[in-house]
């Protein structure tokens, strides 16, 4: 396993760090306080290539490679990780497409997510199907030569503002519901965007529900054949946990930045808090837990990118012990901060509520361990 980049990486990872402090870092608490949808964000990613990284080079991508997408979604979270949910959505959006769509799919959509002028979205969780994927109750029936689709979805990010989503439903064939995967234009007839949620973080990225009544899509927007639904979203998720793990990094590493710089120039008892012992040992386990979940992510994109067999068993490691480590990470540097860490007037607390979510989505981190348990003992 190589872990080691190459110049073009490095030179993405610098201009993602350099944009990311420059433009967003100053506002990156007024994206949370507004809890509206950056788009001079997605404004400022578009006109840096940034969204090519979510992309082959055959549909107009940088290299195609999760690790060099997974080092700019590290350096963005440092910052926002609501900005994080801007390119990392677009990679989730178009997942389906890129791993499972036919050739006529592939030139009709990448390209444009390579650029964002296709904004993509993942439309799976349902009301009563988050973890049980195959409770869901969408539904597709085949009727006239055109399938129909009725049904909700909740928690899609990006909705909103989706020119093409990939919709799960079930299909009846033979007595047995098939579940399965369509490309639903985000402003067909009968596509209706619900309830925006109000969220405890990440609130400078839209979670919504939307619901399907009626929506006609032709039998040529299947993603795979009828059927590969499930494993459809499983091979996506796989690529996202690894993402998430990547955004709980960066996240980890801004909010131990943030607690360092604060006790050094904090003073009580007549020094700085940093020559505590006590502050010393805290940031000493912060560093160290963040530098093993960077390796296990990295390890895992690496894995991803050369197909290795036990892909999935380290995508959900690293996201598991990532988004654990980002919360324990984030709680410490408001502790450290102590009661300025509780007041939004300093990052801290926006830091600790975006990295509470990280251990639900993508895979509960209970449905991780599962994961793994069934890796090792099968």
């Amino acid at each position: 396993m190589d872990l080691t980049f190459t110049d073009e990486q490095e030179m993405i990872r610098k201009t993602v760090r350099r944009i990311m402090q420059e433009k967003v870092a100053p506002r990156a608490a007024e994206i949370d306080q507004k809890a509206e949808l950056p788009m001079d964000v997605f404004d400022l990613f578009k006109a840096n290539d940034i969204f090519s990284l979510v992309a082959a080079q055959e549909y107009g991508g940088f290299d195609g490679k999760l690790l060099t997408l997974c080092l700019a979604i590290e350096e963005i979270s440092r910052v926002c990780a609501s900005s994080s949910m801007v390119l990392g959505n677009q990679s989730l959006g178009s997942a389906p497409i890129a791993l499972w769509g036919n050739e006529a799919q592939k030139a009709k959509y990448l390209p444009g997510i390579a650029t964002s002028e296709i904004k993509a979205s993942f439309a799976l969780t349902e009301p009563n199907a988050g973890s049980d994927v195959g409770g869901m109750q969408t539904r597709a029936v085949f009727k006239d030569n055109r399938f129909v689709i009725n049904g909700n979805k909740c928690f899609i990010t990006h909705a909103d503002i989706a020119d093409i989503l990939t919709v799960f439903a079930k299909v009846e064939v033979n007595g047995q519901d098939k579940i399965t995967a369509f490309l639903v234009d985000g402003k067909a007839k009968g596509v209706t965007v619900g309830k925006k949620e109000d969220k405890m973080g990440l609130r400078g990225s839209s979670t919504c529900s939307i619901s399907f009544e009626d929506v006609e899509v032709p039998e040529s927007s299947i993603v795979g054949k009828i059927g590969d639904g499930y494993r459809i979203a499983l091979d996506c998720l796989d690529k996202g946990r690894i993402m998430c793990g990547s955004q709980s990094v960066g996240l980890a590493q801004g909010a131990l930045e943030a607690a360092a710089s604060y006790a050094k120039t904090r003073v009580q008892f007549g020094k700085p808090i940093s020559e505590n012992q006590g502050i010393q040992f805290i940031l000493a386990d912060m560093a160290t837990e963040i530098e093993l979940a960077r390796t296990m992510v990295r390890a895992a994109a690496w894995k991803y990118d050369n197909h290795e067999p036990d892909m999935m068993k380290f995508s959900a490691m690293s996201k598991l012990f990532a988004t654990d480590m980002v919360m324990r990470a984030t709680t410490n540097a408001v502790q450290i901060l102590g009661g300025y860490g509780y007041c939004k007037d300093y990052p801290v607390e926006r830091m600790m509520r975006d990295a509470k979510i990280f251990a639900i989505f993508e895979g509960s981190n209970q449905i991780q361990r599962l994961v793994i348990a069934r890796s090792l003992l099968k």
